[in-house]
C-alpha cells in the first residue's frame, strides 16, 4: 500500500475503504505497540485503532505514529472534546467514538480527526447525520440487531454507510460485510491477547493477510 506522509488528512470514508477491517486494538504494554503495527501492517492492514482503554493508550498510538510511519492510526473510545485533543496531540489521524454528541463531532472537526461516530438507533443516525456524518459506527453490532438491522435500515437510511462494530468475528464478518451499506467492519480478533503476550507478531500478520479475502466485489 502507499506510505502517507503523517501531514496527510483522511475522511472517514477513506478509513473505511482501506481494508475489509479495522482493528480494534487494546494495548496494555507499550513495549508491543510498535512490532503490533508493524505485524498488521505487513499483512496489508494499516487503518489501526487504538482504544483510549488503558493508560498506555495515548503513549502507544505516539510511539506507533512516530516509528510506523506505513500505519495510519486512530483513537477508539474517544467520548469528550479533551479525548479528541489528547489523541490528536499523540498522533492520531481519526477517531471512532462508541456513541455521538454534537460536542464530541464538533471537537475532532476542530482537532483535525476524521470521526466514525458511534450509533446504534435510529434517532442516533439522525442526529449525527444533522451534523454532517454519514460514515457511522454501528456499535454494539450484534447486541443491537446485527446484519438484520443493517438491512433494515438500507431503506430509510440509504445514504448512510456503515462500520459494523461489537461481536463481529472472523465467523461472521462476511455477513456484514454482503450488505451494500456495510465499507467494512471493526475487530478484535486481529490482535488476539495471547499473541500479543507471546510476541507472536507473525501471526498477527497471518490473520491481518487473512482479512483480504473478506472482500467484496
Amino acid at each position: 500500500m502507499t506510505t502517507s506522509s503523517a501531514a496527510a488528512t483522511f475522511t472517514a470514508l477513506q478509513v473505511m475503504q482501506d481494508a475489509p477491517v479495522i482493528p480494534v486494538i487494546v494495548l496494555n504494554d507499550l513495549a508491543h505497540a510498535v512490532p503490533m503495527a508493524r505485524a498488521l501492517v505487513a499483512g496489508g492492514v494499516r487503518m489501526l485503532e487504538v482504544t483510549l482503554r488503558t493508560p498506555q493508550a495515548l503513549a502507544c498510538i505516539e510511539a506507533i505514529a512516530r516509528a510506523v510511519p506505513e500505519a495510519v492510526v486512530g483513537a477508539g473510545t474517544v467520548r469528550s472534546r479533551a479525548d479528541a485533543q489528547a489523541a490528536a496531540n499523540a498522533g492520531a489521524r481519526f477517531a471512532v467514538s462508541p456513541g455521538y454528541t454534537s460536542a464530541v463531532g464538533q471537537a475532532c472537526r476542530d482537532v483535525g480527526l476524521a470521526l466514525l461516530p458511534g450509533v446504534a438507533t435510529g434517532s442516533e443516525i439522525m442526529m449525527a447525520q444533522e451534523d454532517g456524518f454519514t460514515e457511522l459506527k454501528f456499535f454494539p453490532a450484534m447486541q443491537a440487531g446485527g446484519p438484520a438491522m443493517l438491512k433494515a435500515w438500507s431503506g430509510p437510511f440509504f445514504d448512510v454507510r456503515f462500520c459494523p462494530t461489537g461481536g463481529v468475528s472472523l465467523q461472521n464478518a462476511a455477513d456484514f460485510l454482503a450488505l451494500p451499506n456495510v465499507v467494512c467492519v471493526g475487530g478484535s480478533w486481529l490482535v488476539p491477547a495471547d499473541a500479543m503476550a507471546a510476541g507472536d507478531w507473525g501471526r498477527i500478520t497471518q490473520l491481518a493477510a487473512d482479512t483480504q479475502a473478506l472482500r467484496v466485489g
